[in-house]
């Protein structure tokens, strides 16, 4: 559950505000007489700084839900990435946002197949091995370990040059769909819904990659009629 803020309203802080006058016939404190409506018309004010303040405390502190302070927090940041060329709905920006914070940095498969999915992409990955003689085993073309997924990404023995060792294949499996939330789209701004493209993917797995590394991309499988992602 998430944290929350005790908020008082102008009536709390007016109440407060009586209290704290002197005592005395010269300080009337009963219903509608012009010293309690002014203390309390005076208090309304602070009763809507207090919630503007609860606001910023519970949501806008919280860089999953924040929408004001969205600007801000991507600026300490330095997003949006370069990588973002088309205009982002803001529900993109949140998960831009939470995935810069918390990335840790990996070079294994799984690491770039979830940065992959963080902005709705599936992909597999293949790697790549030359043909080793005492080590490989000639016709023998089964991804190492054994596995039933040949698309699983395990490495395989090619006839070629040492430096195929350096490149990997990344499979794109389906299109990028962003529906339209109410909670996080602009109405009027945001359609309901945006293909995407992989632009951003190409340009995000070869930012993070090792350097030493080349992507060869993979769209096959959407020629094929591959699964769309993403539901209304």
């Amino acid at each position: 559950m998430s944290d929350r803020h005790i908020r008082r309203s102008g009536e709390d802080y007016c109440s407060a505000f009586l209290s704290l006058l002197p005592q005395g016939p010269a300080w009337p404190r009963t219903p509608g007489s012009t010293l309690e409506r002014a203390c309390c018309g005076l208090s309304l004010y602070w009763g809507e700084v207090d919630r503007r303040a609860a606001d910023l405390l519970e949501q806008e502190s919280d860089p999953r839900r924040t929408l004001e302070l969205l600007p801000d927090w991507e600026r300490n940041w330095g997003l949006p990435e370069e990588c973002y060329e088309e205009p982002q709905t803001i529900a993109d920006r949140q998960i831009a946002l939470k995935n810069k914070i918390t990335m840790l940095g990996a070079q294994s498969r799984q690491y770039f197949i979830g940065l992959a999915a963080s902005i709705g992409y599936t992909i597999t990955i293949s790697e790549y091995a030359p043909f080793m003689v005492g080590v490989s085993n000639v016709g023998d073309t089964r991804p190492l370990p054994l596995d039933p997924d040949p698309m699983v990404g395990e490495y395989r023995w090619y006839i070629g040059g040492p430096e195929m060792r350096f490149y990997w294949t990344v499979h794109v499996g389906a299109a990028r769909l962003s529906w339209f939330r109410a909670a996080s789209g602009q109405t009027g701004v945001d359609p309901h819904l945006r293909i995407g493209l992989a632009d951003d993917l190409e340009c995000l797995l070869n930012k993070y990659k090792p350097a030493h590394t080349k992507i060869v991309f993979n769209y096959s499988g959407l020629q094929n009629g591959g699964p769309m992602q993403g539901t209304p």
